[in-house]
């Protein structure tokens, strides 16, 4: 073997070494002594080779040698253009949802609570195998803040955690954050991991404090356990977001609970008695929040409150023609215009429904800061209608009110000064001279000092909130949002809730099956076939 054979042979060692060193670097992630030996060894004996090859020939004036140059640099700017866009990919997350729902989009809640997590928060997913739409929803929490962690863990190979955590089988997901430990759900092949169940969980385990929801029980209002006409999903609703619910009957009670953090009144049929309705007046004067849905044709005897805000509710019945197409009857009102207020802000041009609703009238009262939150379509798609027993519904000048109206209204009173309470009196007006002015003071009963703020929603509708409506669209987030916002707690979030997947089956008879295979078949074949040959004849 000559020299010139020889030297080649040892020259072909300069892109071994060259790829092997980059290689070993690049797969380990470790630039130590050996892969940067081996591709500054590739380097030089490749550099070598170029300048030999260099003075013995014209070897940078071949053809050949301009062609492989120019092909060699277009295929280095390739490699460094496509090693740019995977930088920018890693760097970078640009993510497309194209589905109607949404569906593998965090929702504005889980978003805004992953984002303020104030320490890192785990989850910990006791399965053998990683699926990959939990995986998915997984990474879309962790997108949002380096402090979501996760990790899949098989119970058998570390029984110690799994004992910890008080694992009993296979699929149970827990979180983590402190010392508290929390079960999510326990997943399997029919259920995945429920962004619902797992940002209701992190809020839960995050929050410091327990809201108390009085429902005010006694007059005919919804029943909170499930029964006909019940708002027990409602009440779910709201356990789920860490508020406790409970009764109440002002009847068997002098006054609003000191513990109160809301106070719902939800359709009462029947009036409310004279005490009740002081007792619900120094509740609001003391700072209290109160959330009021009020039927059409029902009359509570709650005036006294609701002027005191501003509030006048109208006797007339909301008419909405714009959802003849849906095949809904005039009276069930479809709302798609929301107030920018923090209960309804994220709800866009979505649709709520209300079956049999009243307007609301708001009149400006000082110290009061109010909002519409519910309107409905401009005349003549809506007005309000005072003849309610007519078969056929029309708008009447002079009797009628038109539309856009207001269906839902949120009010915010602040103030420092005690707001008086007017008691019926028990002293008659013949009763003896006054107490002395070295006697001991009464106890004042007519007055409380108001607190910071205090807040009231009310709706001309109860039945949005009731069993089988709540989950209707967007009913269910008007209610829930509602008490949210009137329980004053900065960590209850107010936006969407998360999507579940539709099921979007086509459900079709044994006949509309039928008659689908015989047009796939032999119908449209048959019509291709026939177009082609009465083309065919015209040609000819």
């Amino acid at each position: 073997m000559n020299k010139n054979k020889l030297w080649k042979l040892v020259f072909w060692l300069g892109p071994f070494f060259l790829a092997a060193g980059l290689t070993i670097g690049l797969i380990s992630e470790k630039w130590g002594i050996i892969p940067l030996l081996l591709t500054i060894l590739g380097l030089v004996i490749c550099s070598l080779w170029i300048i030999i090859q260099s003075q013995q020939s014209k070897w940078w004036q071949k053809r050949s040698t301009q062609s492989g140059t120019n092909a060699l640099v277009a295929t280095l700017s390739v490699l460094v253009i496509l090693g740019l866009i995977n930088f920018l990919g890693i760097r970078y997350h640009l993510r497309l949802d194209l589905t109607d729902s949404q569906l593998f989009t965090l929702s504005p809640q889980s978003r805004e609570l992953v984002s303020n997590l104030p320490e890192t928060m785990k989850v910990w997913l006791f399965s053998k195998e990683q699926n990959l739409q939990d995986r998915e929803l997984l990474d879309n929490y962790h997108r949002q803040s380096n402090k979501f962690k996760f990790e899949y863990l098989d119970p058998q190979l570390k029984p110690g955690i799994a004992e910890k955590f008080g694992v009993k089988d296979y699929g149970e997901v827990y979180l983590e954050f402190q010392n508290k430990r929390q079960l999510v759900q326990i997943i399997n092949e029919n259920e995945r991991l429920s962004e619902i169940k797992l940002t209701t969980r992190l809020q839960q385990i995050t929050s410091s404090t327990t809201a108390k929801v009085y429902f005010l029980q006694g007059h005919g209002e919804h029943p909170l356990t499930a029964s006909k006409g019940a708002i027990s999903q409602a009440i779910q609703g709201l356990t789920d977001k860490n508020l406790t619910t409970s009764a109440l009957n002002l009847a068997e009670q002098p006054q609003v609970p000191d513990d109160a953090t809301v106070i719902v009144v939800a359709g009462p049929k029947k009036e409310l008695l004279t005490g009740e309705v002081i007792a619900l007046q120094n509740y609001l004067n003391r700072g209290g929040n109160l959330l009021l849905m009020i039927d059409p044709n029902t009359n509570p005897k709650i005036d006294t409150i609701l002027k005191d805000w501003g509030v006048h509710l109208d006797n007339r019945l909301a008419i909405d023609t714009s959802g003849a197409n849906l095949q809904l009857g005039p009276a069930a009102i479809l709302v798609t215009e929301y107030g920018q207020h923090p209960i309804t802000k994220d709800f866009g041009k979505n649709i709520s429904v209300y079956p049999l609703t009243r307007p609301l009238e708001i009149d400006p009262v000082p110290g009061i800061e109010s909002m519409a939150l519910l309107k409905t379509k401009p005349y003549p798609s809506s007005w309000a209608e005072s003849d309610q027993k007519s078969e056929k519904l029309e708008f009447n000048e002079g009797q009628d009110l038109k539309g856009p109206l207001t269906l839902g209204v949120a009010l915010t009173r602040k103030s420092s000064n005690p707001i008086p309470t007017t008691l019926p009196s028990p002293i008659p007006t013949n009763s003896p001279a006054p107490i002395p002015t070295n006697s001991p003071s009464p106890i004042p009963t007519n007055s409380q000092p108001t607190a910071k703020e205090s807040r009231l929603v009310v709706f001309g509708n109860s039945n949005f909130a009731a069993d089988g409506l709540f989950e209707q669209q967007l009913n269910g987030d008007v209610f829930l949002n509602s008490v949210s916002w009137l329980s004053q707690q900065d960590q209850q979030l107010l936006s969407i809730r998360p999507k579940e997947p539709k099921n979007r089956r086509i459900v079709i008879s044994t006949l509309q099956a039928n008659l689908l295979t015989i047009a796939a078949v032999f119908v449209l074949p048959l019509i291709g076939l026939g177009t082609g040959f009465v083309i065919w004849r015209k040609r000819r």
